[in-house]
Protein backbone atom coordinates (compact mmCIF):
# COMPACT_ATOMS: atom_id res chain seq x y z
CA UNK A 1 0.00 0.00 0.00
CA UNK A 2 1.14 3.31 -0.99
CA UNK A 3 2.31 6.32 1.02
CA UNK A 4 -0.87 8.31 -0.56
CA UNK A 5 -3.44 5.50 0.33
CA UNK A 6 -2.10 5.30 3.73
CA UNK A 7 -2.72 9.48 4.15
CA UNK A 8 -6.25 9.04 2.75
CA UNK A 9 -7.25 6.09 5.10
CA UNK A 10 -5.73 7.79 7.71
CA UNK A 11 -8.03 10.93 7.46
CA UNK A 12 -10.73 9.24 6.23
CA UNK A 13 -11.10 7.18 10.24
CA UNK A 14 -9.90 10.33 11.32
CA UNK A 15 -12.90 12.35 10.07
CA UNK A 16 -15.29 9.59 11.03
CA UNK A 17 -14.14 9.33 14.20
CA UNK A 18 -14.65 12.94 15.07
CA UNK A 19 -17.59 13.20 13.90
CA UNK A 20 -18.45 9.85 16.13
CA UNK A 21 -17.13 11.64 19.36
CA UNK A 22 -19.01 14.73 18.14
CA UNK A 23 -22.02 13.25 17.56
CA UNK A 24 -21.46 11.66 20.97
CA UNK A 25 -21.19 14.61 22.82
CA UNK A 26 -24.16 16.08 21.09
CA UNK A 27 -26.18 13.03 21.88
CA UNK A 28 -25.02 13.71 25.69
CA UNK A 29 -25.77 17.18 25.78
CA UNK A 30 -29.02 16.72 24.03
CA UNK A 31 -29.98 14.03 26.40
CA UNK A 32 -29.19 16.57 29.19
CA UNK A 33 -31.59 19.06 27.64
CA UNK A 34 -34.83 16.61 27.46
CA UNK A 35 -34.16 15.79 31.08
CA UNK A 36 -34.21 19.63 31.82
CA UNK A 37 -36.98 20.37 29.64
CA UNK A 38 -39.14 17.33 30.68
CA UNK A 39 -38.00 18.23 34.37
CA UNK A 40 -39.12 21.98 33.86
CA UNK A 41 -42.50 20.34 32.26
CA UNK A 42 -43.35 18.46 35.19
CA UNK A 43 -42.75 21.16 37.71
CA UNK A 44 -44.95 23.68 36.09
CA UNK A 45 -47.67 20.74 35.45
CA UNK A 46 -47.40 19.78 38.95
CA UNK A 47 -47.87 23.76 39.95
CA UNK A 48 -51.24 23.53 38.09
CA UNK A 49 -52.54 21.05 40.08
CA UNK A 50 -52.59 18.83 37.07
CA UNK A 51 -53.55 14.99 37.82
CA UNK A 52 -50.25 13.52 38.78
CA UNK A 53 -50.80 10.31 36.49
CA UNK A 54 -51.39 12.53 33.32
CA UNK A 55 -48.11 14.53 34.60
CA UNK A 56 -46.02 11.57 34.00
CA UNK A 57 -47.58 10.70 30.46
CA UNK A 58 -47.77 13.77 29.26
CA UNK A 59 -43.68 13.64 30.80
CA UNK A 60 -43.33 10.49 28.87
CA UNK A 61 -44.55 11.47 25.22
CA UNK A 62 -42.26 14.69 25.35
CA UNK A 63 -39.21 12.93 26.44
CA UNK A 64 -40.10 9.84 23.78
CA UNK A 65 -40.70 12.77 20.62
CA UNK A 66 -37.66 15.05 21.65
CA UNK A 67 -35.80 11.82 21.65
CA UNK A 68 -36.31 10.62 17.92
CA UNK A 69 -35.99 14.62 17.39
CA UNK A 70 -32.54 14.42 18.40
CA UNK A 71 -31.44 10.70 17.20
CA UNK A 72 -32.64 12.73 13.34
CA UNK A 73 -30.71 15.35 13.81
CA UNK A 74 -27.54 13.77 14.57
CA UNK A 75 -28.38 11.55 11.60
CA UNK A 76 -28.35 14.24 9.90
CA UNK A 77 -24.38 15.72 11.28
CA UNK A 78 -23.73 12.56 9.04
CA UNK A 79 -25.10 13.99 5.90
CA UNK A 80 -27.96 11.44 6.57
CA UNK A 81 -30.82 12.33 4.12
CA UNK A 82 -33.49 13.19 7.08
CA UNK A 83 -36.42 13.67 4.74
CA UNK A 84 -36.69 10.22 4.28
CA UNK A 85 -36.71 9.52 7.95
CA UNK A 86 -39.52 12.16 8.19
CA UNK A 87 -42.05 10.29 5.87
CA UNK A 88 -40.98 7.07 7.19
CA UNK A 89 -42.22 7.93 11.07
CA UNK A 90 -45.56 9.76 9.63
CA UNK A 91 -46.08 6.67 7.64
CA UNK A 92 -45.62 4.63 10.55
CA UNK A 93 -47.55 6.96 12.86
CA UNK A 94 -50.59 6.73 10.25
CA UNK A 95 -50.04 3.06 10.13
CA UNK A 96 -49.96 2.50 13.77
CA UNK A 97 -52.52 4.91 14.48
CA UNK A 98 -54.76 3.12 12.30
CA UNK A 99 -54.27 -0.26 13.92
CA UNK A 100 -54.57 1.40 17.29
CA UNK A 101 -57.53 3.39 16.88
CA UNK A 102 -59.12 1.70 19.63
CA UNK A 103 -56.53 1.61 22.06
CA UNK A 104 -55.93 5.64 21.42
CA UNK A 105 -59.05 6.36 21.76
CA UNK A 106 -59.50 5.19 25.41
CA UNK A 107 -56.10 6.94 26.09
CA UNK A 108 -57.66 10.47 24.95
CA UNK A 109 -60.75 9.07 26.81
CA UNK A 110 -58.85 8.84 29.56
CA UNK A 111 -56.66 11.62 29.36
CA UNK A 112 -60.04 13.94 29.56
CA UNK A 113 -61.34 11.70 32.16
CA UNK A 114 -58.38 12.45 34.44
CA UNK A 115 -58.72 16.56 33.63
CA UNK A 116 -62.57 16.52 34.20
CA UNK A 117 -62.99 14.17 36.76
CA UNK A 118 -66.06 12.95 36.70
CA UNK A 119 -65.46 10.27 38.86
CA UNK A 120 -62.06 9.41 41.52
CA UNK A 121 -60.51 6.04 42.99
CA UNK A 122 -62.76 5.01 45.82
CA UNK A 123 -66.38 6.70 43.93
CA UNK A 124 -69.55 4.12 43.73
CA UNK A 125 -70.62 4.38 40.03
CA UNK A 126 -72.31 3.25 37.10
CA UNK A 127 -70.37 3.69 33.85
CA UNK A 128 -70.02 1.34 30.42
CA UNK A 129 -72.62 -0.75 31.40
CA UNK A 130 -70.54 -1.51 34.76
CA UNK A 131 -71.66 -0.51 38.41
CA UNK A 132 -69.19 -0.83 41.28
CA UNK A 133 -66.37 1.05 42.90
CA UNK A 134 -63.58 2.50 41.09
CA UNK A 135 -60.20 0.83 41.78
CA UNK A 136 -58.12 2.30 39.69
CA UNK A 137 -58.11 4.82 36.73
CA UNK A 138 -55.57 4.40 34.16
CA UNK A 139 -55.30 6.20 30.75
CA UNK A 140 -56.82 3.63 28.65
CA UNK A 141 -59.14 1.33 31.41
CA UNK A 142 -61.11 2.07 34.14
CA UNK A 143 -60.66 -1.17 37.17
CA UNK A 144 -64.07 -1.01 38.92
CA UNK A 145 -65.16 -3.90 41.43
CA UNK A 146 -68.29 -4.95 41.24
CA UNK A 147 -70.57 -5.31 44.29
CA UNK A 148 -70.37 -9.15 43.75
CA UNK A 149 -66.38 -8.60 44.07
CA UNK A 150 -65.73 -9.02 40.04
CA UNK A 151 -62.61 -6.97 39.05
CA UNK A 152 -64.11 -5.19 35.65
CA UNK A 153 -61.90 -3.57 33.73
CA UNK A 154 -63.74 -0.93 31.06
CA UNK A 155 -62.01 0.80 28.15
CA UNK A 156 -62.29 4.49 28.89
CA UNK A 157 -63.35 5.42 25.66
CA UNK A 158 -66.57 2.86 26.63
CA UNK A 159 -66.86 5.45 30.03
CA UNK A 160 -65.99 8.44 28.16
CA UNK A 161 -69.01 8.26 25.60
CA UNK A 162 -71.44 6.94 27.63
CA UNK A 163 -73.33 8.43 31.14
CA UNK A 164 -71.86 8.47 34.06
CA UNK A 165 -73.39 8.18 37.40
CA UNK A 166 -71.36 8.74 40.46
CA UNK A 167 -73.54 7.83 43.68
CA UNK A 168 -70.86 9.16 45.97
CA UNK A 169 -70.64 12.85 45.06
CA UNK A 170 -73.55 13.99 46.81
CA UNK A 171 -74.07 13.44 50.35
CA UNK A 172 -77.03 11.23 50.07
CA UNK A 173 -79.03 8.61 48.04
CA UNK A 174 -82.68 7.65 48.02
CA UNK A 175 -83.35 4.37 48.44
CA UNK A 176 -86.63 3.44 46.43
CA UNK A 177 -89.21 0.10 47.19
CA UNK A 178 -92.30 -0.71 46.93
CA UNK A 179 -95.02 -1.68 49.76
CA UNK A 180 -98.09 -4.21 48.52
CA UNK A 181 -101.04 -3.39 50.71
CA UNK A 182 -104.43 -5.72 50.36
CA UNK A 183 -107.62 -3.92 49.26
CA UNK A 184 -109.08 -3.90 52.68
CA UNK A 185 -105.96 -2.35 54.68
CA UNK A 186 -106.32 1.55 56.06
CA UNK A 187 -103.30 2.54 53.52
CA UNK A 188 -103.19 5.66 56.19
CA UNK A 189 -102.25 3.13 58.89
CA UNK A 190 -99.95 1.14 56.68
CA UNK A 191 -97.98 4.70 56.14
CA UNK A 192 -98.27 5.99 59.44
CA UNK A 193 -96.78 2.71 60.66
CA UNK A 194 -93.64 2.66 58.03
CA UNK A 195 -92.54 6.02 58.97
CA UNK A 196 -92.58 5.27 62.62
CA UNK A 197 -90.16 2.63 61.79
CA UNK A 198 -88.39 4.40 59.74
CA UNK A 199 -87.56 7.13 62.22
CA UNK A 200 -85.61 4.02 63.95
CA UNK A 201 -83.36 2.10 61.26
CA UNK A 202 -80.06 3.35 61.58
CA UNK A 203 -78.37 5.94 59.22
CA UNK A 204 -81.42 6.98 57.75
CA UNK A 205 -81.55 10.54 57.35
CA UNK A 206 -84.27 12.73 58.80
CA UNK A 207 -83.34 15.76 56.40
CA UNK A 208 -84.62 15.00 54.25
CA UNK A 209 -87.55 13.12 55.39
CA UNK A 210 -88.52 9.50 54.24
CA UNK A 211 -91.17 9.62 51.42
CA UNK A 212 -94.25 7.01 51.78
CA UNK A 213 -97.07 7.86 49.59
CA UNK A 214 -99.28 5.41 47.23
CA UNK A 215 -97.45 4.74 44.18
CA UNK A 216 -100.17 2.84 42.00
CA UNK A 217 -103.06 0.27 42.40
CA UNK A 218 -102.99 -3.17 40.69
CA UNK A 219 -105.56 -5.79 41.11
CA UNK A 220 -104.13 -6.78 44.73
CA UNK A 221 -104.58 -3.37 46.24
CA UNK A 222 -102.78 0.10 46.35
CA UNK A 223 -98.71 0.30 46.61
CA UNK A 224 -96.80 1.81 48.40
CA UNK A 225 -93.61 3.91 47.58
CA UNK A 226 -91.67 3.42 50.65
CA UNK A 227 -88.16 6.09 49.82
CA UNK A 228 -85.71 6.63 52.44
CA UNK A 229 -82.51 8.88 52.67
CA UNK A 230 -79.31 8.28 53.16
CA UNK A 231 -75.35 8.25 52.57
CA UNK A 232 -74.11 5.76 49.75
CA UNK A 233 -71.86 4.01 51.93
CA UNK A 234 -75.14 2.47 54.21
CA UNK A 235 -77.11 2.25 50.95
CA UNK A 236 -77.74 -1.37 51.35
CA UNK A 237 -77.87 -1.49 55.00
CA UNK A 238 -80.86 0.55 54.56
CA UNK A 239 -82.02 -1.39 51.34
CA UNK A 240 -82.41 -4.69 53.32
CA UNK A 241 -83.50 -3.14 57.28
CA UNK A 242 -86.48 -1.56 54.99
CA UNK A 243 -87.50 -4.61 53.61
CA UNK A 244 -87.53 -6.19 56.82
CA UNK A 245 -89.60 -3.43 58.27
CA UNK A 246 -92.24 -3.53 55.31
CA UNK A 247 -92.87 -7.56 56.01
CA UNK A 248 -92.31 -7.54 59.65
CA UNK A 249 -94.59 -4.48 60.55
CA UNK A 250 -97.14 -5.57 58.03
CA UNK A 251 -97.08 -8.89 60.02
CA UNK A 252 -97.55 -7.27 63.39
CA UNK A 253 -100.45 -5.43 62.19
CA UNK A 254 -102.08 -8.66 61.16
CA UNK A 255 -102.71 -7.26 57.22
CA UNK A 256 -104.19 -9.92 55.46
CA UNK A 257 -101.84 -11.23 52.22
CA UNK A 258 -102.35 -9.26 48.64
CA UNK A 259 -103.98 -11.32 46.56
CA UNK A 260 -105.60 -10.23 43.02
CA UNK A 261 -109.97 -10.32 43.65
CA UNK A 262 -112.32 -11.48 40.48
CA UNK A 263 -115.69 -10.77 39.80
CA UNK A 264 -117.17 -13.43 37.92
CA UNK A 265 -120.74 -13.00 36.73
CA UNK A 266 -123.28 -15.45 35.04
CA UNK A 267 -124.29 -14.00 32.33
CA UNK A 268 -127.86 -15.47 30.66
CA UNK A 269 -129.12 -15.00 27.54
Amino acid sequence: MNPQTIQTVTDLLINAGLKIIAALLIFAIGRVLIEFAVSLTRRALDKQRIEPTLVRYLASVISVLANIALIIAILGFFGVETTSFAALFAAAGIAIGAAWAGLLANFAAGAFIIVLRPYKVGDFITAGGVTGTVKELGLFVTAIDTPDNVLVFVGNNKIFSDNIQNFSVNPYRRVELAAQLNHSVDHNDAIARLKQGLANIPNVLNSPAPDVEILEFNLSGPVLAVRPYTNNIHYWQVYFDTNRLIRESFGQAGYPTPAQHFVIRNATG
